[in-house]
């Protein structure tokens, strides 16, 4: 995650209740949605959770969750699942396991050759090293190979199609080279790893490679494991293609949750599952492949770094690849655990981390689901004490992660009434490792998450973990970033697209969500393979485990100030200044556009355009681009000032909280959650309606990657003129419900007696 700063000025008695006065102890540094004492209090409540957290805990638990494979449908995850359990319950929590039915698919039969010029059999496996003896237990791994790939048979030329996102195609149709009918081999890294057989498959290809190149992912980097952290010639990166940018979850119950009776579509129908074979392979097995292809050389950009010449096909090589799957339904277990609040139960705060991985994934996932562990053990010792949360905690280990967030996927789509109902936030984390602070999320939650980033030092520096990401901003940002973490007080966070198991939560069902992990310093290529191991863990990523106490800090802050806090600390000054910000992206892309294209259309209309600076590369003519128009963007720039007008009344009345009831509280904090919902539309995004929420989404062509107001900027990218017009109009109306949510809020706040 890349991260920005953002300067809020700091509301000296936001969300204040009660007011000070001559006996109420003073804290250095007040809290949104705390009074001074309460502050004092939650401060001395933090401190005592801090002294709770041991890193042996969290190194005990590693070599316990990631001693064996665990994926979906296999005994170790249901272990897993089991041993969780009894964590939880032996804290004092209220524990079940919520289970759904999902469809799952593994390798029946892998095969791949290269038939011509000359042979070759890709050996598709990932060797045993030596220090490391989980990479041997290959009885119960899941081979390499990608979940949701198509069955198929095929054979035919190669091409080379660099990442192969949607810039990689028109690049090669410069030059005149199509894939109808051809299997291409892709690289993996510039976009999530579904959308290259998807992109693949619109452009006529029959089949997918997908590989990792030592320059990303290898003996470029450094040195290869078991010697360093890196990828070695065999190790394989895994994973789902299951087009997530269309829905997540399970791809036979789109919507509604996979309840064991729930009705299914068949696999072959279900809009999400890859019709084209897909398959991963080592740089190892590559090598032979792309050494076999002729044709023009690649873009200087696109070579990689193996010892060959980089072409791009098609052929000579031509290529065998036949894939078949087990398409079974598998169940997944999702670990819930629950501490009831003392005042407000129907208000809950949901804590989450998944625990399946693709093999013994101490990194992915089981990292950050230890520190999950240790936040809610520490929270329990704390209650020992007396201290009882006002909001119900709840926490969460879900399954089925790694196939396409299958279990908290089905898990909100089956509870999404209450969910929508009584959930205040949720707070997801995933891979964690030494190194610099990380955060994205809802951005009415960014002032709240400066403050908890204030208060956590790092393990390293000793400094605060906000200001060493101050620090790398300053060192390494570019220009507009530096200028923001010198200037600016707070850490912009991110916003989210898609990836983890905070999906559903936001995008479908309008819940503010965070996450959050550290990294920056943990490198290594085990991702996804059999080398995500504990002794690959400890050797690279966190030895002494001290960025997982960090994390536990960080979230376990975020947990308890949300549940014991008088008026939730949402602030909508944050999301006003960003949502101005996006909005003058789109229209600043629409400008570009315009521009842009005029100025090529007259280059190729007088016959002036370079097509490339290599007189021996071939290359077609530039086509004239159909005239950008002028969009009418007034709805959207009426809606920013109606919000910022909200925005600015509540702040207005927000030093007067202190005057409400317990039951006008308690509806004030419901009204202030709730505005998430608002965010959210109907009809859903175009070409994929479970997607609701109007200011962030996963691209439809970049998987993880986030696009902010994303049915405007999308119909702009692709030149949908119409549609981008009705995307204006509907994201004003959704920012205006969102607005008169804000308004709500104000009104509950008494008048001022007039003296």
């Amino acid at each position: 995650m890349h991260h920005r700063y953002l300067f809020l000025p700091l509301l000296a008695a936001t969300f204040l209740s009660p007011p000070a006065t001559a006996q109420s102890p003073i804290p250095e540094k007040p809290l949104l949605g705390f009074g001074p004492a309460q502050a004092t209090a939650e401060y001395k409540r933090e401190g005592q959770f801090d002294s709770y957290l041991k890193p042996a805990n969290l190194r005990d638990w590693m070599k316990r969750l990631s001693a064996r494979p665990h994926h979906v449908g296999s005994p170790y995850d249901r272990e897993n699942a089991q041993f969780m359990v009894s964590l939880f319950k032996s804290w004092g929590y209220d524990t079940r396991i919520d289970t759904s039915f999902v469809l799952f698919p593994t390798p029946k039969l892998r095969l791949l050759e290269l038939v011509a010029p000359t042979k070759f059999k890709a050996g598709l496996t990932e060797a045993p090293v030596k220090g490391d003896p989980v990479s041997a237990q290959t009885g119960e791994q899941l081979p390499p190979y990608n979940a949701f790939s198509g069955d198929g048979d095929v054979t035919a030329e190669l091409v080379f199609v660099n990442y192969g996102i949607p810039a990689d195609y028109e690049e090669l149709e410069r030059r005149g080279i199509d894939v109808k009918g051809k299997i291409v081999i892709a690289k993996y890294g510039g976009s999530w790893r579904g959308i290259k057989p998807k992109v693949a498959a619109e452009h006529g290809a029959i089949g997918c490679l997908i590989y990792s190149d030592p320059k990303d992912d290898g003996y470029a980097q450094g040195d290869a494991y078991p010697k360093g952290a890196f990828k070695n010639e065999t190790m394989v990166q895994r994973g789902s293609v299951l087009d997530m940018p269309v829905y997540p979850g399970d791809p036979l119950t789109p919507g509604y949750g996979a309840t064991k009776d729930a009705k299914r579509l068949d696999y072959k129908a279900a809009p999400t599952v890859m019709k084209i074979p897909v398959q991963p392979i080592s740089y190892s097995d590559a090598l032979p492949l792309l050494s076999a292809l002729g044709g023009p050389m690649a873009p200087a950009t696109w070579r990689g770094g193996l010892p060959i010449s980089y072409r791009l096909g098609p052929g000579p090589a031509r290529v065998h690849l036949k894939l078949a799957f087990n398409w079974t339904v598998e169940p997944v277990y999702n670990v819930i655990a629950v501490m009831k609040g003392s005042e407000y139960p129907d208000q809950w705060i949901v804590r989450g981390n998944h625990h399946d991985a693709w093999v013994n994934g101490a990194n992915d996932p089981v990292s950050g689901m230890i520190a999950v562990l240790e936040e809610a053990r520490a929270l329990s010792e704390l209650a020992k004490t007396g201290w009882k949360p006002k909001r119900t905690i709840v926490f969460a280990g879900w399954d089925g992660e790694e196939p396409g967030l299958l279990g908290s996927t089905e898990w909100v789509e089956t509870n999404e009434t209450l969910l929508k109902k009584n959930v205040v936030a949720y707070l997801n984390t995933d891979s964690n490792a030494r190194g610099f602070l990380g955060a994205g999320g809802s951005h009415t939650l960014e002032k709240f998450f400066n403050e908890v980033s204030r208060d956590v030092k790092d393990p390293e520096t000793g400094v605060s973990v906000q200001e060493r990401r101050r620090a790398l901003q300053l060192v390494s940002g570019p220009p507009d970033v530096q200028a923001e973490a010198r200037d600016r007080a707070d850490l912009r966070i991110e916003p989210l697209g898609s990836g983890s198991d905070y999906t559903s939560f936001l995008q479908h069902a309008g819940i503010a969500a965070m996450n959050v992990g550290f990294g920056g310093e943990g490198s290594g290529g085990e991702y996804h393979s059999a080398y995500d191991s504990y002794d690959h863990y400890i050797r690279f990523k966190d030895p002494d485990f001290a960025y997982g106490i960090a994390l536990a800090q960080v979230m376990g802050r975020c947990v308890m100030r949300l549940a014991d806090a008088d008026v939730l600390p949402f602030s909508f000054q944050s999301f006003a200044n960003t949502v101005t910000k996006y909005a003058g992206e789109v229209k600043k892309l629409a400008e570009t556009m315009r521009t842009e294209t005029d100025r090529q259309n007259k280059l190729i209309q007088d016959k002036r355009y370079v097509l490339v600076a290599d007189p021996t590369e071939t290359m077609l003519p530039p086509k004239v681009q159909p005239a950008v128009p002028h969009l009418n963007f007034a709805p959207l720039e009426n809606a920013l000032t109606t919000l910022d007008k909200s925005v600015r009344a509540y702040d207005g009345v927000s030093n007067r909280l202190a005057s409400l009831s317990s039951s006008q509280l308690e509806e004030l904090n419901r009204t202030l959650y709730q505005t998430e919902r608002y965010l959210l539309s109907d009809e859903g995004l175009p070409r994929r309606s479970w997607f609701r929420h109007q200011i962030y989404a996963p691209g439809f062509y970049t998987g993880y990657g986030v696009k902010t107001l994303p049915g405007i900027r999308e119909a702009i990218e692709e030149r949908k003129w119409d549609e981008a017009s009705e995307q204006i109009q509907r994201v004003a109306k959704t920012l205006n419900g969102f607005s008169a949510q804000i308004d709500k809020a104000s009104a509950m706040v008494p008048a001022v007696s007039a003296k």
